[in-house]
């Protein structure tokens, strides 16, 4: 008999085997189901977020990420980026899942919509016969935190002291002003308007992953001037999910220095990997992460196809 292959909107009970699937897709990203259920419930209404899910017989063998990025700089910028389970690849489900997904971004006014592709040959071909065209590359890196020493943190100059962000819960404005400038100046085929300090509380202050104890924040006369956000999935998995070091204290060796402390204490806590990806064009990031040990595992190219 033939396999019908369906997709459909996710629903609370799937996450267990979202999170399953896109584990064996994209093995150096943390995740959980927690993680998963929090996004869908959290989505800001602007985003007008998706999470499609392909099923085989009944067994759920792909997934798609859907969204407007609403805080954009110019409008109209989506993005979507299906995942099928590497057993189950041929059956039509990553075809039907994009399909699925940019009639509902074009529905929503989208005009660009943007998604990441894996670097290998099989594919680069499915984004190039839809229409997609490549632009930016990025890179995953994996550190085995139990191989080897670490570097060790280096004497702190006067006035600079480390912390962590589970120091600001009381006031967390001083970690969302950091994160803004540092964010904006990453390199990114979207700019985006980061100025909503309540969405930035319920979508990255209040994310399950993000490990406030691990996540370093060096300070210097009192204020922020760089910091490391550590993601962890409660087990053996740390991700580092943005590093950062304001304007004015670049070229201090501050973003080394955040790494260093949280790495050190992510494998005094039990955490054996540690994961992070960096844009192919953040040459510092790079540089300090080889430093560091980590090891590129695979690439990634973003795409770009503008909708009829």
């Amino acid at each position: 008999m033939p396999m019908t292959v369906i997709v459909r909107d996710f629903r609370p009970e799937d996450a267990e085997a979202v999170t399953r699937v896109r584990r064996a897709c994209l093995p150096f990203e943390v995740m959980t189901p927690e993680s998963v259920l929090f996004e869908v419930e959290n989505a800001n209404p602007a985003k007008k977020y998706r999470l499609l899910v392909a099923e085989k017989d009944g067994e759920l063998i792909g997934t798609a990420h859907v969204g407007i990025a609403y805080d954009a700089a110019e409008p109209g910028q989506a993005f979507v980026t299906p995942h099928v389970h590497p057993g189950h690849l041929g059956h039509g489900a990553g075809g039907l899942l994009l399909r699925v997904a940019e009639e509902h971004l074009g529905a929503e006014g989208a005009t660009r919509v943007y998604a990441w592709v894996l670097k290998e040959p099989r594919n680069l071909a499915f984004a190039e016969k839809r229409g997609y065209r490549p632009t930016r590359s990025a890179h995953f890196q994996r550190l085995d935190l139990t191989n080897g020493p670490l570097p060790e943190p280096p004497a702190l100059p006067p006035g600079v002291e480390l912390r962590t962000a589970a120091d600001f819960e009381a006031d967390p404005r001083p970690m969302f002003e950091a994160d803004a400038e540092a964010t904006s100046d990453e390199p990114s085929d979207i700019p985006t308007d980061f100025d909503d300090y309540d969405d930035w509380l319920n979508h990255t202050w209040n994310f399950p992953l993000l490990d406030r104890r691990l996540s370093t924040v060096v300070m210097a006369d009192g204020e922020v001037a760089a910091y490391t956000a550590a993601m962890t999935d409660g087990g053996t998995r740390y991700l580092s999910g943005m590093t950062g070091t304001l304007r004015a204290h670049r070229g201090k060796g501050y973003a080394k220095l955040a790494k260093t402390d949280s790495l050190r204490r992510a494998r005094a806590a039990g955490y054996t990997d540690a994961f992070t990806s960096n844009d192919g064009e953040n040459g510092p990031m790079l540089a300090i992460n080889k430093w560091f040990g980590y090891e590129i595992c695979a690439s990634e190219v973003r795409h770009v196809r503008t909708l009829d």
